[in-house]
């Protein structure tokens, strides 16, 4: 079999030697069928928020961190009010169905600091009928900007069927409209894509909710913690175990392009760097190194990985085509460089190196030309990730003994600290490039680490909850 039909990075044709799955880990593909969308306008309501969120972000981008709102109030941006009935169905069974759906789409737009869901107690019409115009005025005189109604309904082939409607109860006018079929075990998932719906309509920009993380989970004492791979949704459910934790397993990353992951483990007491389908469950691994290897990342193309390498005395970067199984070398320095980010086009990226004294950020082309330092603060930088935007560059900062979460731009300009505390690591960006996750470890005898969410604001920084402790997360891109 030829180099090209060996890795599961490559698909045409191939029949990949894989290694099994990991027990639990297979899971079948999440096949959602998807309706055109029966609203498509944007009417007043849609024009003038997203015209305040772009002002906000750019402003928020340039300056100080600011509280994230969603209409001007006494300088900050209040949050959007949405009033999320519980979605109609016509059974027992079908209104729990969808009352947890709501439940879902709600704390989704809640988390993101743009939207204030309405206490349901505060509703005057009570919503039977998904396919009757709303009495608009009962939502106008509690205060709701936007309506969504849904109807949840069982098909002749066992699958679920979960319809709604965005309205502007000001212009009362459709805003959105869609219904997705799938499997009824998939309906966590169908809340998540009509909160990215919502999400998008109101703000301009993508949503961000179905969407998974990769972490390391962490159990046991703190001087001896067994260390495994898993996923979950971005909320924190539906979290399984990728590796079982008889070898050390860290760094994992996701693909920009699919369903893969690359991680490094210690299994046989030397360094390899993995591929795994989060899908399949299916693995190989793709090199193993006699020195030090750290921090392996996919090229935007999903074509190639980077990461450092230690030969001899230096930690360099190179770069691996997943094809051929070639190496290129980047950098050759006496110093300790790692920690690559490529910019979603592909043309430049971002590193750490001590070759100035001290950890600093640095950014080169593609081919290794042109590094320069971009990082001229006090303290120490580490662990640069390029923003799927493209206009921001996230990184760990250390100064005056505390552990900063920040973003500058790519040329170092505009840096800005987001969050700090005694050890937080290991920023990644979520698909839009509006939110970070890291985790924060707690210097308690019995503590460790902890994810956490937090916006380009600053101010709205929340715990994502996980079964045990839990550290470098990595988020997917939008699943298809």
């Amino acid at each position: 079999m030829s180099p090209a039909c060996s890795t599961i990075a490559n698909s045409a044709g191939c029949a990949p030697r894989l290694a099994k799955a990991v027990g639990g880990a297979h899971r079948p593909p999440e096949v959602i069928e998807r309706t055109q969308p029966s609203g498509r306008h944007k009417d007043r309501l849609v024009t003038d928020l997203l015209a305040l969120v772009l002002a906000f972000f750019l402003f928020a981008s340039a300056s100080p961190a600011l509280a994230v709102k969603g209409r001007v109030t006494e300088g900050t941006l209040a949050p959007l009010r949405i009033a999320i009935p519980v979605f109609t169905g016509p059974s027992p069974a079908l209104l729990a169905q969808g009352a947890d759906i709501v439940r879902v789409i709600a704390a989704d737009l809640e988390r993101s600091g743009l939207f204030e869901p309405i206490d349901r107690a505060a509703f005057i019409e009570r919503v039977t009928n998904f396919n009757r115009r709303p009495r608009f005025a009962d939502w106008r005189v509690i205060g709701a900007q936007a309506l969504l109604v849904g109807q949840v309904d069982n098909l002749a082939d066992g699958r679920l069927e979960v319809a709604f409607r965005l309205w502007d109860p000001i212009t009362q006018r459709q805003i959105a409209g869609q219904s997705f079929r799938a499997p009824p075990a998939r309906w966590r998932r169908i809340a998540h894509i009509i909160a990215d719906v919502v999400y998008e309509r109101l703000t301009g920009e993508k949503g961000y909710f179905d969407t998974q993380i990769v972490f390391v989970d962490e159990t046991g004492p703190k001087d001896r913690r067994r260390k495994r791979l898993a996923i979950m949704d971005q909320d924190g459910a539906n979290v399984r175990y990728l590796t079982d934790g008889r070898s050390l397993a860290i760094t994992p990353r996701f693909s920009p392009t699919s369903q893969l992951i690359t991680f490094m483990s210690y299994a046989g007491g030397k360094p390899q760097v993995h591929l795994l389908d989060v899908t399949t469950g299916r693995r190989e691994i793709i090199g193993t190194f006699e020195g030090i290897t750290f921090a392996p990342r996919f090229s935007p193309d999903g074509r190639r990985i980077i990461m450092s390498l230690q030969v001899e005395d230096n930690a360099d970067l190179y770069e691996m085509d997943l094809a051929t199984r070639q190496m290129r070398r980047l950098t050759n320095t006496p110093a300790i460089e790692t920690a690559a980010s490529y910019a979603p086009d592909g043309r430049r990226i971002v590193f750490e190196s001590n070759r100035d004294g001290s950890q600093q950020l640095y950014v080169m082309n593609a081919d290794g030309s042109g590094q320069h330092r971009i990082s001229f603060g006090e303290g120490r930088y580490s662990t640069p990730v390029w923003s799927p935007r493209g206009d921001l560059i996230a990184f760990t900062k250390l100064y005056a003994g505390r552990f900063l979460i920040g973003v500058m731009r790519p040329d170092g300009t505009g840096e800005r600290i987001l969050t700090g505390g005694f050890h937080n690591e290991g920023p990644t960006w979520a698909p839009n490039g509006r939110v970070l996750m890291f985790f924060r470890d707690s210097p308690a005898t019995n503590g460790g680490p902890r994810l956490f969410t937090i916006d380009l604001t600053g101010y709205n920084e929340r715990q994502v909850p996980t079964p045990a402790f839990a550290s470098d997360p990595a988020w997917s891109p939008l699943r298809k």
